[in-house]
């Protein structure tokens, strides 16, 4: 599994994810936990949104390239992969930002 998750294909789409998610909380945490509610969401929101267009061919590659050759070591990347998303999506979502 190491070996697979040195490639771009496999870690890249675990990063960003929780990049964002690292982001989501900075920004709660010094906030003090309170939403504002704003017109135009800012460029951390629509950068969040690229990511959600890019996302699902990013894992589409990785399932693409990855599985047929690697098999259950690619599947396990494969969840990982979407256990980041949509822990980033999730919480966005309950949070309603």
């Amino acid at each position: 599994m190491w070996e697979i998750l040195k490639k771009p294909s496999a870690w890249i789409p675990i990063a960003v994810p929780l990049v964002f998610f690292v982001c989501i909380v900075i920004v709660l945490r010094a906030s003090n936990f309170a939403i504002a509610r704003e017109e135009d969401e800012g460029v951390g929101a629509h950068l969040f949104q690229l990511w959600l267009v890019f996302e699902p061919f990013m894992l589409g590659y990785f399932a693409v390239k990855w599985v047929p050759r690697a098999g259950r070591k690619a599947v396990f990347v494969l969840l990982l992969q979407l256990v980041a998303a949509f822990l980033a999506v999730g919480t966005v979502l309950y949070l309603q930002l």
